[in-house]
């Protein structure tokens, strides 16, 4: 019994196997069946899809051939044209170089022509000549100076006359524009002037102070003059001393030292020296200060402080008698007046006006004149090439620049308001001379006068020597003699006098 459920066992269990076999065989060709299947389908897409695109891009290729076909069309008709054009400009290159040609063979023609006919005009010309030489009996070079001197002699004083009316309407016109620009600038700009001299008086409060300025065997007034450079003259005058000197910066420090001793009342040589050095101080701040105030006054911002130290010592510097600072701003307002009118760069003429004199603040203290001064301190203060070159040609006859020439212009206004410089008598008496002797120096002088202090220079010319057309000439190299050597303020006159007198007695 065991062994049959046994062998039963067996037998379901082999049979089971059999069939599990056979199902997982059937489960698997199914699978393989679908699988491939499935990849078929997969391809034959893929070809249809591939049938497509090849159809597509066919399509794409013909129309690209198509439309190379057409631009290739186009550019070989644009070629076509093209080649046409430049046939057809070369056909008439051609034809213009043809009619070139022809006209150029007519024009040698007529030239040909012209110069036959200007040789017989030139024969019949000579031949003409030949027979007036012969009835005039004179060559034609004779005739010629014959015809000339007949006509100088005619014409020179037409010619003189109307370089006289010539030169009147020249000089009247710019003169009138020269006055009516030089009125209006002055007539917007009016400053007052101080004249000074190298003396400056001193109010004492008595008498008693003069001795105690003196001090025990002049010890006080030596080391008052030792410190401060100048000279201290005590006379008979009432409660006054004079303080003298070239310096005028040297006077104030003195004049002040003085002050600030008599107000102390301690005078002695250890007080003076002290006092000196703190007026040195106080002197030192004013100048700074007044440099400020004439920067301002002028309208010149930006510059250094030390340039403007040194602007503010030209308030104790004096040229002629005339306060150099004053000047300075005057000549920048002067400055910016013409340039307004003649339409230059108004800050460079302000800024150059103020400064053009700067030079004369240390002048005594370095080698050299003050315009090179004045050139070397602005571009040492980093002030442009410009600026500079007005402080080096304000003095020059021909600046380089228009700025220079205004400040020039200006420059000489301000030095020849009456009043505003004074020469001293030998000064006066030098120039005098100078511009009698200028004048003299010419050929044909009789005698030569400067009246109106050097304003005017009259000049009598030998009437048998020079005519009224060489005294016009001379006139204008006296001037222009004067303009080259001598420096002055203003203008002189020339006035060329011509007097010729015939004197006969009938008895």
């Amino acid at each position: 019994m065991d062994i049959s459920i046994l062998i039963l066992v067996v037998l379901v269990t082999g049979v089971g196997f059999l069939l599990g076999y056979i199902i997982r065989k059937l489960i698997a060709t199914r699978s393989i069946s679908s699988a491939e299947a499935k990849a078929e389908h997969i391809i034959q897409e893929a070809k249809s899809k591939e049938k497509e695109v090849l159809l597509d891009a066919k399509d794409k290729s013909l129309a690209i051939i198509e439309d190379a076909k057409k631009d290739e069309e186009a550019r070989r008709r644009e070629l076509s044209n093209a080649q046409q054009r430049l046939e057809k400009r070369q056909s008439l290159f051609d034809q213009k170089i043809l009619d070139l040609e022809n006209k150029q063979n007519q024009l040698a023609d007529k030239s040909k022509q012209i110069q036959s006919t200007k040789d017989e005009i030139m024969k019949i010309r000579e031949q003409q000549l030949e027979k007036l030489e012969k009835i005039a009996g004179l060559s034609q070079e004779d005739a010629k100076n014959v015809l000339l001197e007949n006509v100088e002699i005619r014409s020179k004083d037409d010619l003189l006359n109307r370089l006289r009316k010539m030169d009147e309407v020249a000089s009247h016109e710019w003169d009138e524009k020269a006055k009516q620009l030089l009125s209006l600038a002055l007539e917007r700009c009016a400053s007052s002037h101080a004249v000074e001299t190298t003396t400056t008086s001193l109010q004492l409060p008595s008498d008693e102070m003069k001795g105690r300025i003196i001090g025990k065997e002049g010890r006080n007034i030596k080391t008052l003059e030792q410190l401060t450079g100048v000279e201290i003259i005590i006379d008979e005058t009432p409660e006054t001393l004079l303080i003298s000197g070239f310096s005028p910066i040297r006077r104030h420090l003195a004049k002040k030292a003085l002050e600030r001793l008599m107000v102390d009342g301690r005078i002695h040589p250890g007080r003076i020296e002290g006092t000196v050095e703190e007026a040195k101080k106080e002197i030192a701040l004013e100048m700074k200060k007044a440099g400020e105030e004439a920067a301002y006054d002028a309208g010149v911002a930006g510059l250094h402080p030390k340039l403007v130290q040194i602007l503010g010592r030209l308030k104790y510097r004096t040229s002629y008698g005339q306060n150099v600072l004053s000047h300075s701003v005057e000549i920048a307002h002067l400055s910016v007046l013409l340039s307004e009118e003649l339409g230059a760069n108004v800050e460079l003429a302000r800024k150059g006006g103020l400064l053009h004199d700067i030079g004369k603040a240390v002048d005594h203290e370095i080698e050299g004149g003050h315009p090179k001064i004045g050139y070397d301190i602005c571009k040492k203060f980093g002030l442009s090439e410009e600026v500079a070159r007005i402080c080096a040609t304000h003095h020059e006859d021909h600046p380089d620049q228009l700025e220079s020439i205004i400040v020039k212009v200006a420059d000489a206004v301000s030095g020849a308001r009456p009043g505003a410089r004074k020469d001293t008598y030998e000064q006066y008496l030098q120039r005098l001379g100078e511009l009698e002797d200028i004048a003299k120096s010419f050929d044909g002088i009789d005698k030569a006068y400067a009246i109106q202090a050097g304003r005017e220079i009259r000049v009598f010319v030998k009437p048998d020597q020079i005519d009224d057309f060489g005294a016009h000439e001379l006139a204008r190299n006296i001037a222009d003699k004067i303009e080259a050597e001598l420096k002055y303020p203003g203008e002189i006159k020339v006035n060329v006098i011509r007097d010729s007198r015939v004197i006969e007695y009938a008895r």
